[in-house]
This record gives structure tokens, sequence and C-alpha cells, in this order.
């Protein structure tokens, strides 16, 4: 199971692509409000309907944690200690956190998660994560053991191929990525 959570704020397309990609590789994904309600409004005023509240999952049972970006998506999903708390017991246990956009450097290079790994990051936040000591690199997306992240909006397909590799296969991840892509 992949949970990937929402907070009011999140960037859709970072979100909705995983769910859509991992979803067409047949990988059991959930999209998690951690509102007091499954509507969960995006940063430009798309509301989701989430399968689930936060509540109302088993924190150990996930093979991999997506966090999305946007702005104040990320920010809201740092604030929720609930959600870190599980996000630093999802590293501890090896198991998968993949972040893009801002999450990287809001969420896992500030809770430590990232120092002294290979990480991506959207460009703006790259000097902040390098003064924390994660190994930047400016690639669309980076694996760097349990750690998969992307730079954002324009390299979800990307990062969610990634994340497919990574669970699955890569070659499966390439023949989703070729269904959807147009290469005109």
């Amino acid at each position: 199971m992949v949970y990937l959570f929402l907070a009011d704020g999140f960037e859709t397309i970072e979100a909705l692509t995983v769910v859509d990609m991992l979803r067409r590789a047949k990988i059991d994904i959930e999209t998690v409000s951690i509102n007091q309600t499954k509507e969960v409004k995006s940063a430009h005023n798309i509301i989701v309907m989430a399968d689930k509240l936060l509540d109302e999952i088993k924190s150990n049972d996930a093979e991999c944690y997506v966090l999305p970006g946007g702005i104040p998506g990320t920010p809201n999903l740092r604030a929720n200690e609930t959600l870190m708390s599980m996000v630093k017991k999802q590293n501890e246990a090896g198991k998968y956190i993949a972040a893009i956009c801002a999450a990287p450097a809001m969420i896992l290079a500030d809770l430590g998660i990232t120092i002294g790994k290979k990480s991506t990051v959207y460009p703006s936040f790259n000097d902040e994560v390098k003064n924390a000591g994660v190994n930047l690199i400016t690639d669309p997306a980076v694996v760097d053991g349990n750690i998969i992240t992307g730079q954002g909006m324009g390299t979800a397909v990307q990062f969610s191929k990634a994340i497919i590799s990574e669970l699955r296969d890569k070659d499966l991840a390439e023949q989703i990525s070729d269904s959807i892509c147009f290469r005109g």
C-alpha cells in the first residue's frame, strides 16, 4: 500500500500524477487527508475527495509514503505532528518515502532524513537543502536508498516513474510513461 498525503494547498499535478500513474501500474495507492474532512483544496482551488482520513490508516502497513509539494500544502503537512512522527518511523523502518517540490526541503531535510543523502528539490530551495547537509542533485527525480525525490510539477511524470521503478520495476515504469507521454 502507498499513501499519498494531502493538505489544503497541495500542488494538484504533483499529487494526482502520482496517483494516476501508480494506479495504471496496478500499485495500491490511497490519498489521505490530514484535514478533519476528506475534502481537500489544492493550491489552485481544485477540490479533491481523499480516500481516507489520517486517523483511519495504519502507519506501519505502507510500502511508501508520498509527500506532494505546494504552498501552503507542504507547510500544512509539516505542521501535522502525527504525520511527521509517521514519516520518521517510516524512515527508521527503511521503507520508502517519496517527496517532491518543496517537500524534500521543508519536510525531509528539515527532519534530518536526507542529511548526507542525494536529493533533488524545487530549485528555489537548492541553497536551503545544501545548507542542511543534503547532497543536492539537480536531476528531475533522484533515488537514494529508501528516499525518492522530485523537483516539481514539471517533473511529476519522472518522479512517478522513479516510484514505480523502485516499488515494482523499471520496465513497467517505462511502459506506463510511454503510454501517457506523446512523443511526436
